[in-house]
Formats: structure tokens, C-alpha cells, sequence
């Protein structure tokens, strides 16, 4: 097996800030952000780490951290303002100069087309609860890969559909903030019909493409024998829903009741033919196993548990210790298991994790200003054991991204919760590398 790629990852609406620069048009982060309430400590994404002026200054992080290669998104509001029709050249020019940037500087550019941003045209229709949206997306797909297929091989699609899907449509917690169960399930078909329209329409573009899809699969751990039913609902969401499709053509048999996964107009014939096998690798993003108990004193409406999952029955999650900032459990096996999970169903199929790290506190500062961060060493120190583990064991594993590069806008946590392996200083702008951005890099480089 080939050594192993080492990478970093980040996404525009988390990064780029000029949300009203080059002709951009709004996203459903910008709406939804601008409602009181929806983010923790009332920031946005409108600056963020201002990348989009400083790309040059980010991307000599990535050189001196020596990475091979970087995973970043492509904003759709930059490239289609209104989510369809007339193309944006200020945006394709953008992200065109990142591409030649990093390959000049031997970097292997990894764009991701969907992180989240969509259009708020697009979601002023209907967003991904309708099928035109799917439509759009492909659309969209062959106008970036028309621009820059000629140098990037390696693409994703989208960015982990279950949280537009459920955290979006369904807990109401995510932008657009609606809390429509129904919605939800549509929104997961039509997510992953997107993903197989765009994969042909870039190969179409150009036919040495590889085109995948990141998933936020899981390992999911029921806390007793009781509690089996539950754990295998959350299973059913979290994961068969996704892989299921991609891998056999089919819904989880678990989600046979779901009226917007059987009911005429949203799973329309050809659709689940058309999505079966539609991957070139796949990419897994792993932060925490979910371990599921039950509980007849609990609520329906408790929290996200509940919300993020409609139909299942009730439950909460148990997460272990030690955890994350995020609350999430730590630990690196899960990883494993999920990678050897995914390498069994989809076999000679490459895999990537694309997206791991930890958010801690990040409190303790040297005298000469290095930001101490020796959890987030710890954890990804384990975590890239877990990975060499399951390839081992024989998980065709070619990449892994840390994430993410810098501390940036965390979604509903506003800038309270941070990842990166470099610090930035809200006020300034100022990058400064952590402990734990010279540990990788010395891991990247051996």
C-alpha cells in the first residue's frame, strides 16, 4: 500500500469571510445567522479569517507545514449568486488562482463543492426538500469542473449531507433552521441525488475525474441490550441512509415507514439506480463514536438527540470520558471500525478521512507564544494510530485531513469552539501556529 497523504481541511463560509465581495450573493449561513439567537455568541461568518484576502498568507501556512495536499470548498453564492443561471468570473477566478497556488507550491488541491453555503435563492424555492435543487447542483458541478478539471483530479461532492439534511431541515439548529421532519428525508434523497448528478456531470467534463462524497458516518454503540432499537434507528440515519443508496441502491429497510422515502415525487424511477455505486472513493469524516441509551423519562423533544433523528424512538446520547470541548467522547477505535465498516461495503473502493480533530480550550501560551496544545497532539496522535490500524487490517486508506488548518467560524458555536492547528486572533486577523501544527507537521514531512 502506498505511504500515506497528509492534508489539511477547511470550508468558505467558515474561512473566507467578503461574504459581499466580487460580486457574491447570500447564502442560507448569511440568513440564518442574522436571526437573534442561532449562534451562540451572536457572530457570523461575514469576516471569519478573512482567507479570501489572505489567501496568500494562508497559503504559506500550508507550505511550511508541508502538506501535500489541502482540502477546501468551493462557494456556490460566489460561483452562481443566485444559486442558477448567470456565472460569477470574479469567483471561478478566485478559486482558479488557489488551484495554480498550490500546485506551484506542490500542493494537491482538493475542492469540495458543497459545504453548506447553498444559495438563498435556492432555499427561497424550496432548497433541498425540492428536486430542482438537485437540478441546480449539477448545473453548478459542470461549470466549476468545466473551469478547473484540467488540473484537479480529485473532487467531493458534498460535505457531510446528513447535517444539511437533519441538522437543517429536521433540528431546525443548522441553517436554513426549519424543523420539518418530512422535509428532512426529502432533503437526504434529494442530497444524494444531487452527488450522482454532479459526479456525472464532472466526469462528463473530464473522464480522469474521481469523484467522491464525504460522509459523516459513525460508530453507534447501544449502552445495553435494551437499548438495541434505538441505537439501530440512529444507525439507520446517521449511516445506512447514506451508504445504503451508494452502495446497493436502496433505503434502509429501518426507514420503510418514512412517507417522504416511499411517497410518489421524491424518490422518483431511476433515482436510487442512478446513485447506487455513483462514487469514485469515499470520504469519512470521524470526530466521536455515538453511544445510545434510552431513557422513559425522556423527552421527545430533548435537545438534538431527538430532534436530528425524526421517528426514532426516544434516547439520548451517552458520551464517555474523556471529551472534547465540542462534549464529544474521544475515542480512536471507533475510527477504525468505521474505516474497516466502509472498507467491507465498498470494497477496492479508496478511502479518505477527510475531515478529524478536536476542539479544546487552547489556554496555556509559552513565554515565547506558542499556544500549548498538547490534548489536541494527543488526540491526533491516537487517531493517525487508529488510521494505520484499519489500513493494516487492510482499509484501502490513501489520505487523511486534519481539521482544520485554523481556528474559524464553528457554525452554531460562533468562534467559541476551536480546531485548528492555528490560532487567529479574532481583532487582527494574526495567524499563529500551535504546538500542534508543528507536531503534524513533522508527522506530515517523515
Amino acid at each position: 500500500m502506498d505511504p500515506l497523504g497528509y492534508g489539511v481541511a477547511t470550508s468558505s463560509y467558515q474561512i473566507e469571510g467578503a461574504v459581499d465581495v466580487d460580486g457574491r450573493g447570500p447564502s442560507i449561513w448569511d440568513t440564518f445567522c442574522a436571526v437573534p439567537g442561532t449562534i451562540a455568541d451572536g457572530t457570523d461568518g461575514s469576516v471569519a479569517c478573512d482567507s479570501y484576502r489572505r489567501w496568500d498568507d494562508d497559503l504559506s501556512l500550508l507550505q511550511e507545514l508541508g502538506v501535500t495536499a489541502y482540502r477546501f470548498s468551493v462557494a456556490w453564492p460566489r460561483i452562481q449568486p443566485t444559486g442558477s443561471g448567470a456565472v460569477e468570473p470574479r469567483g471561478l477566478d478566485y478559486y482558479e488562482r488557489m488551484v495554480d497556488t498550490l500546485l506551484d507550491a506542490g500542493i494537491r488541491p482538493f475542492p469540495t463543492l458543497y459545504h453548506w453555503d447553498l444559495p438563498q435563492a435556492l432555499e427561497d424555492a424550496g432548497g433541498w426538500p425540492v428536486r430542482e435543487t438537485a437540478l441546480r447542483f449539477a448545473d453548478y458541478a459542470a461549470v466549476v469542473a468545466e473551469r478547473l478539471g484540467d488540473r484537479v483530479r480529485d473532487w467531493a461532492t458534498m460535505n457531510e449531507p446528513w447535517c444539511s439534511a437533519f441538522l437543517g431541515y429536521a433540528a431546525g439548529v443548522h441553517a436554513p433552521g426549519r424543523r420539518e421532519p418530512e422535509s428532512a428525508y426529502a432533503a437526504a434523497h434529494h442530497l444524494l441525488l444531487g452527488h450522482a448528478l454532479a459526479r456525472d456531470a464532472i466526469r462528463t467534463t473530464h473522464t480522469g475525474a474521481q469523484v467522491g462524497i464525504v460522509l459523516n458516518v459513525t460508530a453507534v454503540h447501544a449502552e445495553t441490550d435494551g437499548d438495541q432499537a434505538a441505537a439501530g434507528f440512529v444507525d439507520a440515519v446517521q449511516n445506512r441512509l447514506w451508504l445504503d443508496p451508494l452502495v446497493s441502491g436502496r433505503y434502509p429497510q429501518a426507514l420503510s415507514a418514512v412517507r417522504a422515502l416511499t411517497a410518489d415525487g421524491v424518490v422518483q424511477g431511476g433515482d436510487l439506480a442512478r446513485i447506487s455505486g455513483a462514487l469514485d472513493w469515499l470520504g469519512v469524516n470521524y470526530y466521536t463514536p455515538f453511544r445510545i441509551g434510552t431513557d422513559p423519562d425522556a423527552a421527545r423533544a430533548v435537545g438534538q438527540a431527538a430532534d436530528a433523528y425524526p421517528y426514532a424512538p426516544s434516547f439520548v446520547f451517552r458520551p464517555h470520558a474523556p471529551r472534547t470541548e465540542m462534549g464529544w467522547e474521544i475515542d480512536e477505535t471507533g475510527l477504525t471500525q468505521t474505516l474497516l465498516v466502509a472498507a467491507r461495503l465498498l470494497p477496492g473502493v479508496p478511502l479518505r478521512v477527510t475531515e478529524n480533530g478536536a476542539a479544546f480550550a487552547d489556554a496555556v501560551v509559552d513565554e515565547d507564544g506558542t499556544v500549548r496544545d498538547d490534548d489536541r497532539v494527543d488526540y491526533l496522535q491516537r487517531h493517525l494510530a487508529a488510521v494505520d490500524l484499519a489500513r493494516a487490517e487492510g482499509a484501502p486508506v490513501v489520505d487523511y485531513f486534519a481539521w482544520s488548518l485554523m481556528d474559524n467560524f464553528e457554525w452554531a458555536e460562533g468562534y467559541r469552539k476551536t480546531f485548528g492547528l492555528v490560532q487567529v486572533d479574532p481583532g487582527t486577523q494574526d495567524r499563529r501556529p500551535k504546538a500542534s501544527f508543528r507536531w503534524y507537521a513533522g508527522r506530515a514531512r517523515s
